[in-house]
Formats: structure tokens, sequence, C-alpha cells
């Protein structure tokens, strides 16, 4: 029975490791925005085949954000997430050509870099920017997923100048990033990766994921805003700081 649920060549204690990694990293996210993608992206890269990772972990985040978004739904400014999705499906069309064509330790720089820009230095107050940001933001991190997957830091990033509160920052995130694994998901089944042999795991991570979101939601309650801002920027120093770290060859 349990041969015919699980992957080919994933062991019930694996499968039942990225559960709980699933829960852990829905509730870190739920709580914070950002951070449990790269970690459950860790998590895959570290149990299962690399040429399956990227695409079950978009299937598996695709579900824990649509889980976060509709519990956090009524709190997501929608006009920035339409904004966002714009420019996600100009950069899933054009990702797998660009991806090809930069390599892999200019594309790490870049981010990390923009990482740090985004979180630290204080942005012009321009007008139309916040519109336009999103829909080149959505396009740029869309690419970058196809080949990363965990571009979670680099769209909180983008969003956290737009002095949105606490709430409305995690549940936008979170719309933005459904849409974004949403035309992953699409994009790997239109290149033939069969997700079917993963559904029954995929299904029980999602479950759990979900369940981590509420308790992720309940510790948002009680966070205080200066508290939340302090940690968002600080989670995106250390990782923009080892992309370009990762970019540098170290």
């Amino acid at each position: 029975m349990t041969d015919m649920l699980l992957p080919a060549g994933v062991p019930p204690a694996i499968a039942l490791l990225l559960i709980v990694v699933s829960f852990l990293t829905s509730a870190f996210t739920a709580a914070f925005g950002i951070g449990g993608g790269a970690v459950m992206l860790g998590a895959l890269a570290g149990t299962v085949s690399p040429a399956v990772v990227i695409a079950v972990h978009g299937l598996v985040q695709l579900g824990s954000n649509l889980g976060r978004a509709f519990v956090q739904r009524i709190h997501a400014q929608w006009g920035m997430v339409a904004r966002f999705a714009l420019g996600s499906m100009v950069g899933v069309a054009i990702g797998g050509y660009i991806v090809v064509a930069m390599p892999e330790r200019v594309l790490l720089g870049v981010l990390g870099g923009f990482i740090l820009i985004l979180a630290w230095i204080p942005k012009p107050q321009i007008p139309g920017l916040a519109s336009s940001g999103l829909i080149v933001g959505g396009g740029i991190s869309t690419v970058v997923t196809m080949f990363v997957g965990a571009t979670g830091p680099f769209v909180q990033a983008l969003l956290l100048p737009l002095g949105l509160h606490k709430r409305e920052l995690i549940a936008t995130h979170a719309a933005c990033m459904m849409v974004q694994h949403l035309l992953k998901v699409f994009a790997f089944a239109a290149l033939g990766f069969a997700f079917a042999g993963w559904l029954p795991l995929i299904a029980a991570m999602i479950v759990s994921g979900f369940l981590g979101t509420i308790a992720g939601t309940k510790l948002l309650d009680r966070l205080p805003e200066r508290w939340f801002v302090a940690i968002i920027k600080t989670v995106l120093t250390v990782i923009g700081l080892d992309l370009l770290r990762r970019a540098a060859g170290f």
C-alpha cells in the first residue's frame, strides 16, 4: 500500500519528514511572510532527485500559498496582485530562454544585490512606481523561479517599500506567490513533467501546510508591527548576503 502512495525512490521516513517540514515552513511563512519556501526547497533538494525538485516544490508551494491566501484573503491588496500577475505571465513565457542564457552565479548575484537594495535603501516617491514596479518585478521573479524555485524573499522585498501593514503584506505576498507557482506548475506540466506519481505525497504536504498556515496566522496576530518589520529586514539581509556569497563562489 505504501509503495502505491509514495513516489518511486521516496521511503516512508522521508515522506513523513517532508510532511512535517511542510507544516513548519507554512507556519513560519504565515507569521513572517518569507523563509518557508527556501527551507522547503532545501528539504526537497536533500531528499529527492534533483531532476524533480523545482517542479515538486512549485506544486507544494502552490498549495501552501493558496491556503495562506484563502485564510488571509480579506487583507490582500488584489489590485497589486493583478499587476504582479500581469508581469508573471510574461515572465513564465520567456523564463526558459533567459535562464539558459544567464550564468547561475550572475543570476544569484543580481538577485542578492537587488534584495538588499529593496530592503534597506529608501525608494523615491515617483507616481506610478508601485504599479510598474510590481509588473516588472512579477516578470523578473517568475523568470527566476523557473531556475531557483524559491523567490519569496525577492517578492517580499518588492512589496516591503509599498507601505502595507503586516497583515496586508503577508496576505498580498501569499496571493502573488500563489499566482507565480500556479504559472510555474502549468509550465512544467506543458514541458512534460509527470506530476501524477507525486500527487498523494504532495496532497499530504499541502494539508499539513494548511494546518501550519492556521498556526502561523495566530502568531502573526500577536506580533508587534515594529518587531515584524525588523524580523523581515533581518531575514532579507541574511538571504541577500548568502546569495552574494554563493555568487562569489564561497
